[in-house]
């Protein structure tokens, strides 16, 4: 662990009150080809169980995903103390408020469904090729595609959507690209769940080009944390792999938990 890591733990384990917001996919989980299988690994897991039975310390998953399936890929149960932001940070789940989304206009949905129907019957023949439904728009996979038909596939859909959509916001990740109706990014989901949370440092951590808006944003009492080495990003402290990364969770938890009692109820 380097010094800079060294420091950036001692200072959160002290925080009194402290978030942490959390990508999920290739995060916490390995990618998988089919984005339902993915599931937490167990040393993240006990982490993540961890830090949210300590005092006065939140945490939090920020995701791409859909609510709902964010909701079956992380074994979220209604008891959990761990909170959600889906669809990054348009849609949430708390422990007292179940979940809350935003009421939408129905030619948004229309024209959402409409678009994801040609995109389907775009990629159609394109092997490897998939459309993921999302909320609030849709996801063209490329993971199990030759480059080739992959590189076909997202110049079709850019196509239809320049033409169908020029408003919408378009992101692209993992062999991913996805586009949507609202514009909300794991920036605004993570300065939302630090206001809920009234939270006086934040960790945020993820692997993708998507996470770089949170990153970015963070303050300077925070923590950003970037999962893999294999591209520039805004974190200060950069892990090879998940067990690393799970592993610095555990030491965070480990040095919160000595501190013993945390007063935070005042805010």
């Amino acid at each position: 662990m380097t010094a800079n890591t060294e420091h950036a733990l001692t200072r959160l384990a002290a925080a009194r009150r402290l978030l942490l917001a959390l990508d999920f996919d290739g995060t916490l989980s390995p990618l998988e080809d089919e984005p339902m299988d993915a599931r937490m690994l167990p040393a993240a897991r006990y982490a993540l169980d961890t830090l949210s039975a300590l005092p006065c310390t939140w945490v939090a998953l920020v995701s791409g995903r859909s609510l709902a399936d964010l909701r079956v890929i992380a074994e979220h149960r209604d008891d959990s103390p761990i909170l959600l932001a889906g669809s990054h940070g348009a849609e949430y789940w708390t422990p007292d408020g179940g979940a809350a989304e935003p009421d939408e206009d129905p030619a948004d949905i229309v024209l959402r469904d409409h678009l994801r129907a040609e995109a389907e019957q775009a990629v159609r023949a394109l092997p490897g090729v998939w459309i993921e439904p999302k909320t609030f728009g849709f996801g063209v996979h490329t993971r199990k595609a030759a480059q080739t038909d992959g590189q076909m596939a997202n110049d079709a859909v850019d196509a239809l959507v320049r033409i169908g959509a020029p408003h919408w916001r378009r992101r692209t990740g993992h062999n991913i690209v996805e586009y949507a109706f609202r514009d909300e990014g794991k920036d605004s989901a993570v300065a939302h769940l630090r206001e809920l949370t009234h939270a006086d440092a934040v960790l945020f951590a993820g692997d993708d080009v998507t996470d770089e808006d949170a990153l970015r944003s963070l303050a300077d009492d925070d923590l950003g944390v970037h999962i893999g080495a294999d591209s520039s990003t805004a974190a200060t402290v950069v892990v090879d792999d998940i067990p690393q990364f799970a592993a610095l969770l555990s030491e965070l938890a480990a040095r919160r938990g000595e501190r013993g009692g945390i007063d935070c109820e005042h805010v």
